[in-house]
């Protein structure tokens, strides 16, 4: 278990009880026991030689720049200082620079949060005795091993291990592994290292378990019990190689048995041979039977075929009549066409003039307008002036004998008010008019905006719909694939097996052509489907008479909108052969290819439509670049299309408008996330748009409000301008009343009375001009509209034959395509009549030489029944037989000696199979005796713990119970204190704190008393403890290290231990009161 055996089992029990004693005793028995301590050897081979803490030093390690360095003694170390010292600093450094975890500190969850705030790294130096026997590498190391580390900032672990003239070892942490274990240094192990919050969790664990795996690892049970465990882990693995091995066995035994027979099978030959003639024979006429049965068959298929020339000739004269029809109408409708479009552009320039002459009527009228609206205007305001002029002579005459001084002078003011007023009027005048024109721009600017957003709200109101009939369809095919091509298509398909069923068609239709086909990759959905487009809708009839029928029925079915496509096409039961002009690529599938279609029908109607057999397709677009635009096209490809659906030529690239294939995508569930998902993007835009237009619509009410609100306030302006000018004017005009100014006044009330007779006659002269010019005007603009709706009317009578021509010309291509076809399929069936000729002449050729050749062999012809290809068999198998019975009787020494090394081998593999099975036998029997020697070691080391235990507390003058129970891994521990048998005893939580630190002390002092370990730490054992506990705990633990002075102890209190006496194996270092100024907090109570 332990690499070192210690030379004192433990500490004889102290029959006394302290309780008893006087303090003076107690005194006297210290002071013995320590000057006992004092005449023991103090040389340094009494005391610990291997594995011993010489020294420690620390630098921004946690809180502390600098502690140390500073040594300890070989046997007893007390660590002393208040807390924040850095006592626990010392021990979490002596942990983390072993190579334990962060987390078995307990200080930190990772190494970076041991290095100072602020500083880069942290560094911990160790230095570690190596004297002795039991030294490690001591001529590399000598006498002293230093262990340097250094945590960075990120948490990174360095080692730096030197020797004792401080030369670099090794830098590598499995260096450090082996020293630990040459010296059975177990950082992890609570009995060795017990730091502050182990020590407190175990005073405060209430789990039985928790203590008793305390007890295995300070015995390093655990580690004996992980050990067996992967020993048995390897026998089975043992075990199941043995059973491989039993399979290899049986296949020996196999080949052992073969040898075996080959080495028994002897037989004669003569027998074979003459079989083997009479096979040959037969097998030379069964030749020529054959060839004459070959040539039967070809000899009437020629005549077949010669027969069918009269099919194909029919139907390159039908499609070459339906070119030549098509062609007529075409011609027909082109003319037609062009006529109409002949008349359009007539009538255009007609149009342009009548519109230039009705824009320019316009503008003469509203000149005559704005003309007579300025007349009308003066008018007005001459006979304005002249009822003033007649009120102002009125009043002239009525005060001419009322002069007074000072009505002069409040004229005179009235008229300063007037002018100030007025010019006030003047400027918010200017400034109306500038908002007037800002709220007429900004009315015509929104309306104009509103306007274009309507347009665009029914757009994707209409886009919307769409959506959410697609959406609708796709839901619907998840029980019916069908539903995605529309849903009207399922009842179009139960009205054709209807008709069908009642005899209506002569064959039944077959569509919609994208339902009956499959692809062989789904990458190419989309590719495919962009391809064949309208197609993938498209019906196919046998003749015109099922497609009139079909009509009918889609009529029915279809009331408003695109009715699918119907082409004609005669049904045949086999796939074109398109083999001498479909493109064929090693890298790229064409349309035809990347399809799977049962029906004939439906390949040779899309091989007559789209011609798919030319078509590539190719994944990605730069490679389909490189194929089609790379100056060498493949040979009979006339197009590619992409996994986009982008349409690629040898000269120019389409880039598709299609996202996602709608009729080909396997996914329904994914295509219905992706419409949910485009349908609430629309509608989310539509609503905003819509808000957009309510708050646009908001702009324009605002604004007329504004612009309304203008138009009257600079009204009200205007009115009041003209009142206070009026009134300026008439107080500017007031003299002093004489009796002369009165002739003045009447011959101006003439002049103005002349003035209005004259502005009447031209105001009574211009609006006959105006009235004149606006008829003017409705007429050109009359003949305007007449001359726009004649042309409208022929562009409506355009549209008609603009779709007949687009159809018929697609019909023409169709029967083109159709002709051409055919009378490749004529060249290519009069190419395998003669290919077929020829074979024949060939064969004939071959019967004659197979013919003469089995004369040669047989003269006499022989009846064969059996085919050639089964006496080929037996001939070779007859043969195969002979030369292995001939290579038997050859070399006999070889099958013998194949025979004896496979029973060898046999043999050997048996052996080992048996030495395995006695070894896992043998294994079994020894972990057997083993797990019984641990049991027995297991109690044994419980019994002696609980005999230190027992000891250890009656020395206190307690009782206790310890109990183990290794069924299920638990430890129960029972304390009594006070004289025994006079009360129960009771579990450890009912003690005070001070008999709980106590109790667990000789717990821990009972494992160090039968664990191993150079060096002991025990971090404030007694931070619970009374005077007199702590007393009696001290004096057990300094008789355990008098009596082990190969070990080291180190204890970390916060009390002073000003009570021990100097001696030679106690050393005391007190850490001074935290003070960062300072770089050697610490002191020696005595340089040894």
């Amino acid at each position: 278990m332990s690499k070192r055996k210690s030379s004192n089992s433990g500490p004889t029990p102290d029959k006394r009880s302290r309780l008893s004693q006087p303090g003076s005793s107690q005194d006297e028995d210290e002071i013995g026991f320590l000057s006992s301590g004092d005449s023991l050897p103090s040389s340094q081979s009494a005391s610990g030689e291997v594995g011993i803490i010489e020294s420690i030093s620390l630098k921004n390690f946690m809180c502390h720049s600098l502690l140390g360095p500073f040594s300890f003694g070989p046997n007893v170390n007390f660590v002393v200082g208040n807390n924040g010292s850095g006592k626990s600093a010392v021990l979490t450094a002596l942990i983390v620079a072993l190579g334990g975890k962060a987390h078995t500190t307990n200080r930190g969850s990772s190494l970076k949060g041991f290095v100072k705030e602020g500083e880069s790294s942290a560094d911990v130096s160790i230095t570690l005795s190596n004297r002795g026997r039991d030294a490690y590498r001591p001529d590399v190391f000598g006498r002293s091993i230093v262990i340097d580390l250094r945590i960075s900032s990120e948490g990174v672990r360095t080692y730096k291990i030197r020797s004792q003239t401080g030369h670099i070892v090794s830098s590598k942490k499995e260096e450090l592994v082996y020293i630990l274990d040459h010296f059975n240094i177990q950082v992890d192990n609570p009995v060795s290292i017990l730091t502050q919050e182990m020590s407190k969790h175990f005073l405060h664990s209430k789990g039985e378990g928790d203590k008793y795996k305390f007890f295995m690892k300070a015995t390093q049970l655990d580690q004996m019990k992980e050990d067996y465990s992967y020993i048995m882990k390897t026998k089975n693995m043992t075990q199941n190689s043995v059973e491989k091995h039993k399979e290899t066995l049986d296949e020996l035994k196999r080949k052992l048995v073969e040898k075996e027979e080959r080495f028994k099978s002897l037989a004669s030959l003569d027998e074979m041979h003459q079989k083997l003639d009479e096979l040959k024979n037969q097998m030379a006429w069964a030749l020529v039977t054959e060839v004459e049965r070959e040539i039967q068959p070809m000899r009437e298929r020629i005549a077949a075929e010669e027969n069918s020339n009269i099919k194909y000739d029919q139907k390159v004269e039908e499609w070459e009549g339906k070119v030549q029809e098509a062609s007529r109408i075409f011609k027909q409708l082109q003319d037609q066409s062009d006529g109409i479009t002949e008349r359009v552009e007539q009538l255009q320039p007609q149009c342009t003039k009548l519109k230039t002459r009705a824009q320019e009527g316009n503008r003469h009228l509203k000149a005559a307008e704005a003309g007579l609206h300025q007349k009308k205007i003066n008018l007005r305001d001459l006979e304005k002036d002249k009822d003033q002029l007649n009120r102002r002579i009125k009043e002239l005459k009525s005060s001419i004998d009322q002069i007074k001084s000072a009505d002069t002078q409040a004229r005179m003011k009235k008229i300063d008010d007037i002018q100030t007023e007025l010019q006030d009027l003047g400027c918010n005048d200017s400034t109306l008019a500038q908002q007037i024109e800002q709220f007429s721009q900004a009315c015509n600017a929104d309306q104009e905006k509103l306007g274009r957003m309507r347009h665009e709200q029914q757009d994707l109101q209409r886009a919307a719909e769409a959506k959410q009939r697609d959406l609708a369809a796709m839901e619907g095919s998840r029980s019916d694939r069908l539903r995605r091509f529309g849903e009207q298509m399922p009842g179009l398909l139960r009205a054709i097996d209807e008709a069908h069923r009642r005899g209506h068609f002569k064959k039944k239709p077959v569509g919609p052509l994208g339902y009956c086909i499959r692809l062989r990759d789904p990458d190419l959905g989309l590719a495919v489907e962009s391809c064949l487009r309208a197609l993938m809708l498209s019906f196919c009839c046998d003749n015109h008479q099922d497609e009139k029928v079909l009509q009918n029925i889609m009529k029915s079915c279809f009331q408003q909108g695109r009715r699918p496509q119907i082409i004609v096409s005669s049904f045949t039961d086999r796939v074109y052969d398109v083999s001498s002009k479909a493109v064929s690529h090693q890298e790229y599938p064409s349309v035809l290819q990347a399809l799977d279609i049962e029906n004939p029908v439906v390949a040779n109607c899309l091989i007559d439509m789209r011609g798919i057999e030319t078509i590539l397709l190719i994944k990605n677009a730069k490679d389909a670049r490189r194929v089609m635009q790379g100056g060498h096209p493949p040979r009979n490809c006339r197009e590619a299309f992409t996994r986009e659906g982008d349409q690629v030529y040898n000269n120019r690239y389409y880039s598709s408008d299609q996202h996602r294939a709608s009729y080909l995508s396997r996914d329904v569930e994914e295509d219905i996330r992706h419409l949910q998902s485009a349908l609430h993007a629309q509608r989310t835009q539509l609503e905003r748009f819509q808000e957009e237009m309510r708050r646009v619509g908001e702009d324009v009410r605002q604004n007329k409000a504004h612009l309304d609100r203008a138009y009257i306030d600079r009204k009200n302006v205007q009115e009041r301008c003209r009142k206070l000018q009026a009134e300026l004017t008439e107080l500017q005009n007031i003299e002093e009343p004489q009796l002369e100014d009165l002739r003045p006044l009447e011959e101006e009330l003439e002049e103005l009375v002349s003035r209005i007779s004259v502005c009447r006659e031209e105001f009574e002269a211009a609006r006959k001009q105006m009235l004149n010019l606006k008829k003017e005007y409705e007429e050109a603009d009359q003949l305007y509209r007449q001359q726009r709706e004649a042309i409208s009317r022929i562009s409506e009578e355009a549209e008609p034959v603009k779709e007949q021509l687009r159809n018929i010309d697609q019909e023409l291509a169709r029967s083109k395509h159709h002709k051409k076809h055919y009378e490749e399929k004529r060249k290519s069936h009069m190419d395998m009549i003669a290919g077929l000729k020829r074979s024949l002449h060939e064969k004939e050729q071959e019967l004659q030489a197979s013919m003469a050749k089995a004369s040669e062999i047989c003269s006499e012809r022989i009846e064969v029944r059996r085919t050639a290809k089964s006496l080929d068999s037996e001939i070779s198998r007859l043969k195969n037989k002979i030369n292995t019975q001939q290579d038997q009787q050859g070399d006999r020494d070889m099958i013998v000696r194949q025979y004896h090394d496979a029973k060898e081998n046999y043999n050997n593999i048996a052996r080992q199979v048996k030495g395995l099975l006695g070894f896992i036998q043998h294994l079994t029997q020894i972990m057997n005796t083993r797990q019984d020697v641990y049991i027995q070691l297991r109690k044994y080391l419980s019994v002696r713990c609980k005999y230190y235990f027992d000891s250890m507390l009656f020395q206190r003058g307690y009782i206790g119970k310890m109990t183990f129970d290794h069924k299920s891994e638990a430890l129960s521990i029972s304390v009594q204190p006070g004289e025994g048998g006079k009360a129960a005893l009771s579990d450890m939580r009912s003690l005070s704190g001070g008999e709980r630190s106590f109790s667990t002390v000789c717990f821990v002092l009972s494992l160090w008393a039968i664990a191993e370990s150079p060096f002991r730490a025990l971090d404030e054992f007694d931070v619970y403890m009374d005077m007199v506990n702590r007393r009696i705990s001290m004096d057990m633990m300094l008789k355990i290290a008098a009596s082990q002075r190969n070990r080291q102890f180190i204890f970390l209190t916060p009390q002073s231990m000003s009570s021990l006496p100097v001696n030679s194996l106690i050393r005391i270092l007190r850490l001074n009161d935290p003070d960062r100024s300072q770089s050697l907090p610490f002191g020696q109570r005595n340089p040894d």
